[in-house]
C-alpha cells in the first residue's frame, strides 16, 4: 500500500557533561583544573532523496534518535560530538508539528537539506570556572538535553503535469507511452496505488515531469475511497490533464466523468480549477461508431472547448494523438513560471519548545517576587551561579526571557528580593 503520510518521533542527541579533574604531574603537585568540555549532541537532519517517491519506509520505523555527545575528559580533552542523524525523505515532503499541524519545513525546491532539531550543547569542564577566589572549582556544567518532537510527514509530489480521472481510464498507460515511467498496470479499479512520476522528453533536452495521480471516485473530496490520500498530490502540479474513457468501455459517459472529476477538484480546493486543464479523450482505438450516437470527442469539444479546455482524442495503447498532446502541454508550460509551490515555515521547534516550558511569575509580598517553573529550572540545571561567567549567563537569561520586564511591571524596585526556583537574590538595576 502506498504511504503518503507518516507519524514519527524525533529526538536530537543530549550534550555530554563537562568533566571535573585537576592537573596532577610530577613536580606539579597542585596543578589547576583541567576538566574538558562535553561533546555536542547530534542534530536531526532531513534530506531529500531523489530516489524515493513514497513514505513507506516510515511505516516500519517510528522513532529516530541522534547520538549523544560524550563526556569531557581530563587533561582538557573534549568529549566526542554525537553523530548527526540524517533522515531521507522524498522531494515534496512537508514536515508538520503533529499536534498543531503547523509547517516546520517543506522539502521542496531548493530546500533539499535542513536541520530540524539541534543537538544539545556540551557542558563546560571545570577548567572554565577557575577564578582568583576559587582556583580549584569542583563543578562542571552538565550537557544540555536534546530536543524531542512528534512530527507528521506529508508527501505532496512535485510534477509539472498531473493526470487525473476515474480509475481504469488509462492514466498509467498514458504515462508509460509518454515517458520513462513503467508502472504496473492491470484491468481493475485502483490498480494504481502509487503516484508514478515520469520524465517526458520533447525535442532535445526539453523535458517536463508528469505524475499519474491514482484514480479518484465520487466523494473523494470528502475522503471517500482513497480521495484525500491522493488529492493532495495535485496541489503542486502546474497543468492538469483530465483523462477520460471516450470509448465508454465500462458504460460510463465521458462528458459526465469530466464534470464529476472537476467537481471533486473544486470541492477539495477551488484554486485547482484555475490551473490550465486539458482533456485527453482516451481509448479511441476501441471506439466503435455505430452511426446512432454522436462522436464522444465532438461532445467533449462542444461542452468544454468554449470554456478554454482543449480536447485531444488519443489512444495510450497505440500512441495515436499522444505526441500532439505532449507538444501542446510543453507549449503551455513554456509560457508559465517554473516556480514550485513551497509552503512557508509556521513552526520553529527551538523557539516553540522554549516558550512551551511553564513559567510562573508572581508577587509574594510587598518586597518579595517569585519566579518558578520548568523553564528556569532547566536553565539553572546547566548554569554554575558561583562563577562570574555562569552568573552573567543567568542575568542575560532573565532579561532575554522578558522576566525582568515582567517583574518591573509588577512593581519590582532595587533592594527587593527575587526568589528564582528556590534561590534568593537581591535585585539591583
Amino acid at each position: 500500500m502506498f504511504a503518503d503520510t507518516a507519524k514519527i518521533f524525533i529526538k536530537s542527541g543530549d550534550g555530554g557533561s563537562g568533566h571535573v579533574s585537576f592537573r596532577r604531574e610530577k613536580y606539579v603537585p597542585n596543578g589547576g583544573p583541567d576538566g574538558g568540555d562535553g561533546g555536542r549532541g547530534g542534530d536531526i537532519i532531513f534530506e531529500v532523496d531523489k530516489g524515493m517517491n513514497t513514505l513507506t519506509d516510515f511505516r516500519h520505523r517510528h522513532k529516530y534518535v541522534a547520538e549523544n555527545g560524550e563526556e569531557g575528559g581530563g587533561k582538557r580533552c573534549h568529549g566526542k560530538d554525537g553523530s548527526d542523524l540524517i533522515i531521507k525523505v522524498p522531494e515534496g515532503t512537508i514536515v508538520r508539528e503533529l499536534n498543531s499541524g503547523k509547517v516546520i519545513t517543506d522539502m521542496s525546491g531548493e530546500n533539499s537539506r535542513e536541520i530540524i532539531l539541534k543537538g544539545g550543547r556540551g557542558g563546560l569542564g571545570n577548567m572554565h570556572f577557575a577564578t582568583p577566589t576559587m582556583q580549584a572549582p569542583r563543578y562542571a556544567q552538565p550537557g544540555k538535553p536534546g530536543m524531542e518532537l512528534e512530527v507528521l510527514l506529508e508527501l505532496k509530489v512535485i510534477a509539472d503535469v498531473g493526470l487525473v480521472g476515474f480509475p481504469n481510464v488509462g492514466k498509467s498507460s498514458l504515462i508509460t507511452k509518454s515517458s520513462n515511467a513503467r508502472p504496473q498496470i492491470a484491468n481493475y479499479h485502483f490498480t494504481t496505488l502509487t503516484p508514478h512520476l515520469g520524465v517526458v522528453e520533447i525535442n532535445d533536452g526539453e523535458t517536463f515531469v508528469m505524475a499519474d495521480i491514482p484514480g479518484l471516485v465520487e466523494g473523494a473530496s470528502e475522503g471517500i475511497g482513497l480521495g484525500h490520500d491522493f488529492l493532495r498530490h495535485i496541489d503542486r502540479c502546474r497543468v492538469l490533464v483530465n483523462v477520460t474513457d471516450a470509448a465508454s468501455l465500462e458504460g460510463r459517459d465521458p462528458v459526465e466523468d469530466v464534470k464529476k472529476i472537476n467537481a471533486e477538484l473544486e470541492k477539495y480546493d477551488p484554486a485547482l480549477l484555475k490551473k490550465p486543464m486539458i482533456i485527453a479523450a482516451n481509448k479511441m482505438d476501441a471506439y466503435f461508431d455505430d452511426g446512432n450516437s454522436e462522436n464522444p470527442v465532438d461532445r467533449l469539444k462542444r461542452e468544454f472547448e468554449d470554456k478554454g479546455i482543449k480536447v485531444f482524442p488519443i489512444s495510450a495503447a497505440t500512441g495515436e494523438g499522444v505526441r500532439e498532446l505532449l507538444y501542446y502541454i510543453s507549449g503551455i508550460l513554456a509560457e508559465m513560471k517554473e516556480d514550485v509551490t513551497v509552503y512557508e515555515k509556521e513552526y520553529d521547534p527551538s523557539e516553540a519548545m522554549e516558550k512551551e516550558l511553564p513559567l510562573n511569575i508572581y508577587k509574594e509580598s510587598s518586597k518579595v517576587y517569585v519566579v518558578e517553573g520548568a523553564r528556569v529550572e532547566k536553565m539553572l540545571g546547566y548554569t554554575n551561579l558561583e562563577s562570574e561567567k555562569g552568573f552573567n549567563f543567568f542575568q542575560n537569561f532573565m532579561k532575554e526571557q522578558g522576566i525582568i520586564d515582567r517583574l518591573k511591571q509588577m512593581g519590582l524596585n532595587e533592594g527587593d528580593t527575587v526568589r528564582v526556583a528556590g534561590l534568593e537574590f537581591e535585585y539591583y538595576d
